[in-house]
């Protein structure tokens, strides 16, 4: 039987059976057939049915893969620079301080703000870093909203509940134009964003340096958090050779692994995520935090990306063949530590999982976004348990101490 003569239910077995499926059977009477409830009668709704006027299946799926790998590449290096070997390849930044607070900033509580998105860890990491030092009310943060078609350039915009105090602006790209000179600012207009809002000046777009400069910044006289110190001399070595592995390994490894556009090149990606978790893992084995008994920027680094991984990170970038509450004991008793010590309602995963899923959408064209897990199925504490559990011996103090205002 011709392809043209066959029912129209049978391009779409064609497609989905292997040709060894069929076999050559006698035709059958149509005494012989039995009746075919209603339901297999109705038509299917969308399709083009394709297969009734392209005469070769290997011809429309040739052309469609082709077609759609080309388009996908595309947008993907557009979303994620790429290298020739289809390695995801992170932007160099493009602000920094040199990881000091700067010498003509006066550390002066109300005049300078972040902004943050919730899907971000990068963002993340500045405001686990506001709440540990309990800088929440020297230096100001505002929430963006995440949407790119509001957004002028990149995703980050505002909403009528957290509007932008320095200009009033629409979205991160107009904040970007107010604080450069002439107005026209041409970079990318990322997250966490800390400016001077004093003399409207950026002062750090990068998120390492702005954590660092945040533990250099004393807030005012008051706060029993005021000396918490996330890098102490002691260990710093430590931190700096701790932070530098697991960004290769865990917190870009991720990404590696979600926009590789090349099988070797997600393959190696997702090789070295478990071994940093792995990593991770042996490093807590001897002691309570990565870097010994006290919290410390290593840790603040970390927590984003693991926080993330078995709700994000595992499923949407194809990294989820071990999972942190199954196979990393560990890093899952100390991921529930750390949350208990920054308190409640710095990170909601729901909405991180719908940034992921339906923002970056060369990853997820269909916009579904999956049910869960949800925190508790991560074994996360309570918002309550995290207020009545902060372990003020797990962090190490400044030794300069703040003179009390009479």
């Amino acid at each position: 039987m011709r392809a043209s003569h066959m029912p129209s239910a049978l391009p779409t077995l064609l497609l989905l059976c292997p040709a060894g499926a069929f076999v050559t059977l006698p035709p059958l009477r149509a005494a012989h057939v039995a009746p075919r409830p209603a339901a297999v009668h109705a038509k299917a709704g969308g399709g083009l049915r394709l297969l009734e006027w392209i005469p070769s299946q290997k011809l429309l799926v040739g052309t469609a893969k082709f077609t759609w790998t080309t388009l996908w590449k595309t947008m993907i290096s557009e979303l994620a620079p790429q290298s020739p070997d289809g390695e995801y390849v992170r932007p160099a930044p493009q602000r920094g301080s040199g990881a000091r607070w700067p010498a003509n900033k006066p550390m002066v509580a109300g005049r300078y703000h972040v902004y943050v998105g919730n899907p971000c860890p990068w963002c993340h990491r500045v405001s686990i870093t506001l709440a540990l030092r309990g800088l929440e009310g020297a230096v100001g943060l505002t929430r963006l909203a995440n949407d790119p078609e509001r957004a002028s350039r990149g995703g980050w915009c505002f909403d009528d509940s957290a509007p932008d105090p320095l200009v009033g602006a629409a979205d991160l790209k107009a904040v970007y134009d107010a604080v450069t000179p002439g107005g026209a600012y041409e970079g990318r207009c990322t997250a966490p964003l800390l400016v001077d809002l004093q003399d409207g000046e950026i002062i750090s777009n990068e998120s390492a340096d702005i954590i660092r400069m945040l533990n250099e910044f004393d807030e005012p006289a008051g706060s029993s958090a005021a000396t918490v110190d996330l890098y102490p001399a002691e260990l710093a070595a430590a931190i700096d050779e701790t932070n530098a592995w697991t960004y290769e390994l865990v917190n870009n490894g991720v990404y590696r692994c979600g926009f590789a556009t090349q099988q070797a090149a997600y393959e190696a990606a997702e090789r070295d995520v478990h071994a940093g978790l792995r990593r991770c893992e042996e490093a807590l084995a001897g002691s309570r935090f990565l870097c010994g008994s006290r919290v410390s920027e290593a840790d603040v680094r970390l927590l984003p990306t693991v926080v993330r991984f078995d709700g994000v990170y595992a499923p949407f970038f194809r990294c989820g063949r071990y999972q942190v509450r199954s196979d990393y004991p560990r890093l899952q008793r100390w991921c529930g530590e750390m949350l208990r010590l920054t308190g409640p309602g710095l990170f909601d995963l729901d909405d991180a999982r719908r940034g992921y899923y339906r923002d970056l959408f060369p990853l997820n064209p269909g916009g579904i976004v999956p049910a869960g897990p949800s925190p508790a199925d991560l074994g996360w504490p309570s918002g309550g348990e995290a207020v009545a559990e902060r372990d003020e011996s797990a962090f190490a103090r400044k030794r300069v101490a703040v003179e009390a205002a009479e």
